[in-house]
């Protein structure tokens, strides 16, 4: 049995036990939930305690990694803009969009007293501040206190600034200190996936106490969650093809045509790296692209750029919004679609599961939401992965056909 069939089979069992005690006895459901849900919060404990190393690393990893790719010619940096760009196009989108896609659904008032009592401790939760003080607490006075306060939007801030101060220093020791990076990177991933190994026990403790609690409250808010999200992925693969139209100077019909081989298999495989031989026979044989831009851009984007991943982040947060009742502000989402950007170009090449927690907590505390929905999220989000490597590998293909456009207007 796979990791994914594990930890669905422990989200699985830990519901319908937690079911099963609401509708025998209400008052032995509560006092099951109340021995059961401080070992879910052990094992959540356990894959927060990795964050903050983790998105420091990654950050300062993933600035050097885009600037020597930008550093080797004027495709590889038009590339970088275009990725960035993207990126930012669908954080934008989705944080437009995802709020009033939730608010379609039926909100459960009884979802969050069970989600606080069974996942979020009180230093979960964020206050919303007034936009003079989020724009001040952007920099940190006090990097080292940014770390020991969780607070991650201050320290990913720093983390940009130190990964581009290495790219001004001797190469020697810049390539060391971004080894110590990338090392420390490496061994949290480790942690994570020893923590990871026992996600079926701590998923089935977590998802057993708020279904003791809320009924099927729990079960058909993460239904919502996975519809929301598939719907989102999907819309921005269509909107890559308008994108391809309007900038890329394609015609739709032949792109659209061009993009099935490299989409089969990136839904049957759900890897963008697996997908990578039949995007370049697309771009190079169906669409003419030339070679040296195939060559680079597309090897390029499977290794630094996931339009699905700031998306996934953005949904996240405002998910647990819907099953909060929050309200988001602008700001708040303009800041958390960002920061998912600058998080995402870090975590490419990573496993999702893996990275799900470093990545998302950051979005969703930039947000001000609770995080603690976050570790029963994690077991349904591998379900949409089709969805997600089918989003990415369009916006490859998608990204390669405005440089080629580019490039071939700069060509004599």
């Amino acid at each position: 049995m796979n990791a994914t069939a594990r930890v669905l089979t422990g989200l699985a069992a830990g519901a319908a036990i937690g079911l099963l005690l609401a509708a025998w006895d209400p008052v032995v459901a509560g006092q099951v939930a109340s021995v059961v849900q401080p070992f879910g919060k052990l094992w959540l404990n356990a894959l927060q305690m990795t964050v903050v190393p983790l998105v420091l690393a990654l950050v300062v990893v993933g600035v050097n990694t885009a600037t020597d790719a930008a550093a080797s010619g004027r495709i590889a940096r038009r590339a970088i803009v275009v990725f960035i760009l993207l990126l930012l196009l669908g954080a934008l989108f989705t944080a437009l969009v995802a709020p009033p896609l939730f608010d379609l659904f039926p909100h459960n008032p009884a979802l969050r007293g069970a989600l606080d009592h069974a996942v979020v401790g009180a230093a979960a939760q964020t206050s919303p501040v007034g936009w003079t003080d989020a724009l001040v607490a952007m920099v940190p006075s006090n990097a080292i206190m940014a770390a020991a306060q969780s607070a991650m939007l201050p320290l990913v801030v720093f983390a940009l600034f130190l990964g581009f101060a290495l790219t001004r220093i001797a190469p020697a020791r810049r390539a060391m200190l971004v080894e110590f990076f990338q090392a420390i990177a490496d061994a949290m991933i480790v942690i994570v996936r020893w923590v990871l190994w026992v996600a079926p026990l701590g998923v089935f403790a977590l998802i057993l106490g708020v279904c003791a609690r809320s009924g099927l409250g729990m079960l058909s808010a993460l239904g919502v969650y996975v519809l929301v999200e598939i719907l989102l992925y999907l819309a921005v693969s269509i909107m890559m093809y308008a994108v391809a139209v309007t900038w890329g100077g394609e015609k739709l019909a032949r792109f659209v045509a061009a993009l099935l081989p490299p989409q089969a298999v990136a839904i049957s495989t759900q890897s963008s790296l697996a997908s990578l031989p039949a995007m370049l026979e697309s771009a190079e044989q169906r669409l003419g692209y030339p070679k040296q831009v195939n060559a680079l851009v597309l090897p390029m984007a499977v290794t630094l750029f996931r339009l699905t991943s700031p998306v996934q982040y953005v949904t996240s947060a405002a998910f647990i919004a819907w099953a909060y009742g929050i309200d988001l502000s602008a700001g708040q989402l303009v800041a958390g679609a960002v920061l998912a950007v600058v998080i995402s170009l870090g975590s490419v090449g990573l496993p999702g599961a893996v990275t799900f927690i470093a990545t998302n907590l950051p979005v969703a505390q930039a947000m001000g939401v609770p995080v603690g929905p976050l570790g029963l999220m994690l077991a349904v989000d591998t379900l949409p992965d089709a969805f997600a490597t089918l989003g990415n590998v369009t916006a490859d293909v998608t990204a390669t056909s405005v440089v080629a456009r580019q490039s071939r207007r700069d060509a004599p």
